[in-house]
């Protein structure tokens, strides 16, 4: 737990000491909740020494906590709830990734919340790298997997407040095991088999250290393709908390997921059925679902999942699914399909199908087995699973600017279904509420917020959700689900009140091609106009929420704008030029943009969009281009950790070259901004990290290279141990990071050109 939690009006809980701040409100009953009241200073012992008006600074990005709804337990009476604070995460080892018994640190706080009372109790005071929980079937027990070092299996009792360790028999946790307790009392979870902890380890050195390494390229699978499948090798067993005992469900095998019936008597699971190393990615990769009933073998439910999305009921055994537009139902114990809604199956032979057929994507099943969820292009639609029947629950008549709706919750009584409504083309997002029995659908709120994971109770009575707005981090929110008037439990970081915090707006504007594009602007505190602005770029960017950098850069004097791209399949490159530049322009125009001061950087894609960018066009004053390739070429096949991930995002995926590299060679050629390294006039500060497995620091340092022997304005920082964007490695490397793009955007758009030096001036963009 923070240091200094405020519990309103029930009582006070300290614990050990931490920089970090947490404010928690208690509730009334559920009829009494209301919108009033919300506890949102700190304990005075924890406040904060800055002025008012201070601008933010990286120790206050550090100290940025994260609050989150966990599960409900099945009698609605506790929630869990998961606090993480940002600087808790420091340490993060880069040059493990790709190595399946190590986990990225991602600490974070548990406490126990009285749905009723509001009072919370600590579970974890001490940050741990939390996995799965799942609550026991009568609410008793809470199980915890961590992800430490050594995962854990812990135990939570609710009756005496206490936290046990559950021993395994010896057999190791798997690191990515969902959790799953039985009416019985037993708790099905995944673990490892003997020698897996050794084998990882011996592969990892190997490829990692050596001293020799060999590849053949005869053989099934990419060397650390081998590797990230042990990730999955699991065995799925029942335990006995009480003695330990360990029974087998599902024997070692490539398990990617499972589920099972409360009974435990059915279970089933998605098996990964690679033979070799898949270049196509994605939908293509093969995959089967098999199962078992009691103590008879396991069957082969579906022999392959390509093209198939399945959703099982809470009982384990009925399931629904999606394939070629149609949605079935069908059961472990009766697999015959039976169509739902959707065009019927395609003759042999028949290829042909008319535009006017609906076609739909299963969304939700109901836990009860009851009604479906699907949607379609006309919107979300529930469907009777008992008789097709159809209501339309979120109409959609626009596509292209009408509203989303998609399905936020449902109640695990399987009578209330929660709805998130958000436009297109405005600020304008709501909750709304379907009571099935009731045959009703209720907007429950509708503003300019956003609600993030939305969580109702068991019985659809409480509502759990993330409200945050104007670029602030979230806070914890509960209501009564039927009239909601929600009250702040939690507010995430009351420290900020002391920062003078920038504003939000959204902005639509035409691109080069006449088409609508919407962007998120970040205005300093008191607005200001003929600002040195700041495009962060990457490609669609809509929702205010949360940014720590684009915080701190406009809590200094500089409007952020985030602007959005259509792309076009082999000529990624013009995207940015023709949506960002006119962003540019639009806010120009309005007046708050100085056009002689603009600066623009992306992280990963967005970096080498930066780098792409600054090829095509003089005006911009200063780039920056975080962990981001400039060499398509030599991109293409590298980054080994991640397998094939380079090649099939080149030829189909974000990159959006369309074809291979020996299809489209010249493709390749014109979207490597190295090679037109001469054209640059943009000072360039390249950010790499020394461990970065997704884009390796040697292909960004072809930039530095190129441009020093052209003579151009470049710098290029390396993080040494750090890895893919913001260095995470400690404190010291996470300031100085943000130092530098701070320092890099006000030598150049901020000071007089006087002060630049004279050796940099003749290359500046005129």
């Amino acid at each position: 737990m923070p240091a200094f939690l405020t519990v309103h009006p029930r009582r006070a809980l300290r614990t050990a000491a931490t920089s970090a701040t947490l404010a928690v409100a208690a509730i009334a009953g559920p009829s009494q909740l209301s919108a009033q009241g919300a506890v949102s200073a700190a304990a005075p012992s924890a406040a904060p020494s800055a002025a008012p008006s201070a601008a933010l600074t990286p120790a206050d990005l550090l100290d940025v906590q994260t609050v989150s709804a966990g599960d409900y337990s099945p009698d609605g009476k506790w929630l869990v709830v998961r606090i993480a604070r940002r600087g808790d995460g420091l340490g993060f080892v880069a040059a493990r990734d790709g190595d399946p018994s190590y986990t990225r640190p991602a600490p974070s706080r548990l406490l126990l919340l009285n749905t009723a009372t509001g009072d919370t109790t600590p579970i974890l005071s001490t940050p741990r790298t939390i996995g799965t929980l799942a609550w026991s079937r009568q609410s008793e027990r809470l199980a915890i997997s961590t992800r430490d070092t050594i995962p854990q299996l812990l135990i939570w009792d609710v009756a005496t407040r206490k936290l046990r360790v559950q021993a395994l028999s010896g057999a190791r946790l798997a690191e990515n095991s969902d959790l799953s307790w039985t009416d019985d009392g037993r708790l099905l979870l995944a673990i490892r088999e003997r020698q897996w902890l050794s084998e990882v380890r011996a592969r990892f050195d190997s490829l990692v250290r050596g001293p020799i390494s060999v590849q053949v390229g005869t053989e099934p699978f990419l060397a650390w393709d081998v590797l990230r499948r042990l990730g999955n090798r699991a065995i799925v067993v029942a335990l006995t908390p009480q003695s330990a005992r360990l029974d087998t469900l599902i024997p070692a095998s490539q398990i990617s997921s499972w589920n099972a019936s409360p009974d435990g008597q059915r279970i089933s699971w998605r098996e990964d059925r690679n033979a070799q190393t898949n270049y196509e990615g994605g939908p293509s990769n093969e995959s089967r679902l098999l199962a078992r009933l009691g103590r008879d073998s396991a069957r082969v439910v579906f022999a392959s999942l390509r093209g198939v999305t399945v959703l099982q009921a809470a009982d384990g055994d009925r399931y629904a699914f999606a394939r070629d537009g149609a949605i079935y139902l069908a059961s472990l114990t009766d697999t015959t399909p039976r169509r739902l809604i959707g065009p019927a199956p395609r003759a042999r032979g028949d290829s042909a199908r008319g535009n006017d057929v609906e076609r739909f994507t299963l969304t939700g099943f109901s836990p009860s087995g009851a009604d479906v969820v699907v949607s379609s292009r006309t919107g979300l639609h529930l469907v009777r699973a008992a008789d097709g029947a159809r209501r339309t629950i979120g109409a959609v008549t626009d596509t292209i600017r009408g509203p989303r709706f998609a399905l936020a919750d449902w109640s695990r009584d399987g009578r209330t279904l929660l709805l998130s409504m958000s436009s297109r083309t405005t600020w304008d997002r709501a909750l709304i509420r379907v009571t099935l029995a009731a045959d009703r659908i209720d907007t429950l709120v509708r503003d300019g917020r956003l609600y993030g994971a939305p969580k109702l109770s068991p019985d659809g009575a409480r509502l759990a959700v993330m409200i945050a707005e104007n670029g602030r981090p979230a806070d914890l929110w509960l209501g009564d689900a039927v009239m909601f008037a929600p009250k702040r439990l939690v507010e995430s970081n009351p420290r900020l009140a002391s920062r003078a915090l920038p504003s939000t707006k959204l902005v639509e504007y035409l691109d080069a091609d006449g088409r609508a594009q919407f962007g998120v602007l970040t205005m300093p505190a008191g607005g200001g106009r003929a600002l040195p602005t700041v495009f962060s770029v990457y490609e669609d960017f809509f929702d205010d929420s949360f940014d720590a950098t684009t915080m701190l850069l406009a809590s200094r004097g500089y409007a952020v704008m985030k602007p959005s791209v259509t792309f076009e399949t082999g000529y990624p490159g013009e995207a940015w030029l023709k949506g960002v530049t006119a962003s540019a322009n639009k806010l120009i125009e309005l007046g708050i943009a100085d056009s002689s001061k603009l600066g623009v950087h992306g992280t990963s894609y967005g970096g080498y969009a930066t780098n792409l960018l600054i090829t095509q066009t003089n005006r911009f004053k200063a780039a920056i281009n975080i962990s981001g390739k400039v060499d398509l070429v030599s991109f293409y096949t590298d980054s080994p950790r991640l397998g094939v991930r380079n090649v099939n995002a080149a030829e189909k995926t974000q990159d959006r070259i369309g074809a291979t590299m020996w299809e489209q060679p010249q493709k390749y050629v014109q979207h490597s901004a190295v090679l037109f390294a001469d054209r640059i006039k943009t000072p360039l500060l390249l950010v790499t990290g020394g461990e970065d497995h997704n884009v390796p620091a040697i292909n960004t340092r072809e930039m530095y290279f190129a441009l020093r022997r052209l003579g151009k304005p470049v710098e290029w920082v390396n993080y040494t141990n750090g890895g893919h964007g913001i260095p995470m490695t400690n404190a010291a490397e996470f300031a100085d990071w943000h130092n530098r793009l701070l320092g890099w955007y006000d030598r150049y758009l901020k000071p007089a050109a006087a002060t630049i030096p004279a050796s940099e001036q003749q290359h500046l963009p005129r």
